[in-house]
């Protein structure tokens, strides 16, 4: 028994030393310390609470009908000047206030999808996250704000070298899992305690249903299925009913009694914990810090589907989901990383059309 112990631990140990080579491998030391706090010693029949997935660097390929689909149909939507000679030159933008009650000042007869995106033909294309909320919800995730190395009004406020949009209300200094630092196998530049608003972007031109369908740059996935022909007939209500993005915001914990197991595949919609049920539509743009009050981005108007509410979840979670992403056909690596906030939009560059999701 003893000798078919050893035989297990040093096959997983090889199945695990061979696994991702982009930083987020796990090594032989880690198996053992894996197997010590399992308890496994002298118990080969025990199970535990993990899977050893291989990651082989050879895999089956094919081509990837979605790539440089930006470059190919999008030319010349570089971002543009949010006002000229004091009038308003862009479209409505993103991220804006989602506070109950709130909305733009821009007059719209565009309306956003105010289903859930699985009611529709879009799909996920994508998951990526911002470093704080782009943005705001009174009491969630405001000004009032706080995390382990951030406190008050984000102006200016840095981490890893990007821009910290709105931090949740959640943070307690005093509480070891909000400060206990995760072993992160597979996402870069993520700390417990901080918070991060995840973005899905949906597409109905996706290769949904395929394993082209998540890309990166998401824009790639967004237009795998365009032409420019195609994109020179669509209206802004075509282009709001075509393109959408989720966007749901968490403060990271060192708990696995808050994890989730499938963070890529969408928000997490759970009526009995609150998540996904209060949700705010309206038409908006492209966010990120190219972007701010000054210049604009010309992707727009698509529909915005955004949680009110901050919600907690483990650190675990998150590696998981970036694992998952490690998988995808297409090299998702730009995106194992949070991206900065781009500031909250001015009202007087937000649509009109704020209202609450119908489930």
């Amino acid at each position: 028994m003893k000798w078919a112990f050893v035989a297990l631990t040093c096959f997983l140990s090889r199945v695990a030393a061979v696994a991702d080579k982009s930083g987020g491998s796990m090594t032989c030391g880690d198996m053992k310390q894996f197997y010590k706090s399992e308890g496994c010693c002298g118990m080969p029949q025990k199970e535990v609470g993990f899977q050893v997935v291989p990651d082989p660097s050879v895999r089956l390929s094919g081509s990837n009908p979605c790539e440089n689909k930006k470059a190919l149909t999008q030319p010349g939507l570089d971002n543009i000047e949010c006002f000229k000679d004091a009038v308003r030159n862009a479209g409505e933008q993103s991220g804006s206030d989602v506070t109950q009650g709130y909305t733009g000042g821009i007059a719209t007869n565009v309306t956003p999808i105010s289903v859930p995106y699985f009611k529709t033909s879009l799909c996920p294309v994508n998951v990526h996250w911002h470093l704080g909320a782009e943005h705001r919800s009174a009491g969630e995730y405001d000004e009032n704000g706080m995390s382990p190395n951030h406190a008050g009004d984000p102006a200016g406020r840095r981490l890893a070298e990007v821009r910290y949009g709105y931090a949740c209300s959640k943070y307690d200094a005093d509480e070891p899992s909000f400060n206990t630092e995760y072993a992160w196998k597979h996402c870069v530049d993520m700390h417990v305690g901080e918070t991060y608003e995840v973005h899905w972007p949906h597409s109905a031109l996706g290769a949904c249903g395929t394993p082209n369908q998540y890309q990166y740059p998401f824009y790639d996935g967004v237009f795998c299925g365009a032409t420019p022909e195609l994109l020179g007939q669509l209206t802004p209500q075509m282009i709001a009913d075509a393109v959408g993005v989720q966007g749901q915001v968490f403060t990271i914990i060192n708990d696995e009694h808050y994890y989730y197991p499938d963070l890529a595949r969408g928000m997490i919609v759970d009526e009995d914990n609150g998540m996904g049920i209060d949700v705010a539509v309206y038409t908006g743009s492209t966010t990120g810090t190219t972007r701010n009050n000054q210049v604009c981005s010309a992707y727009t108007p698509i529909t915005w589907q955004v949680d009110r509410k901050c919600h907690l979840i483990s650190a675990s979670s998150f590696d998981k989901m970036c694992a998952d992403m490690k998988q995808m056909r297409d090299d998702m690596s730009g995106d194992l990383h949070p991206h900065g906030a781009r500031e909250l939009v001015w009202s007087n560059l937000t649509a009109d059309n704020h209202m609450d999701l119908v489930p």
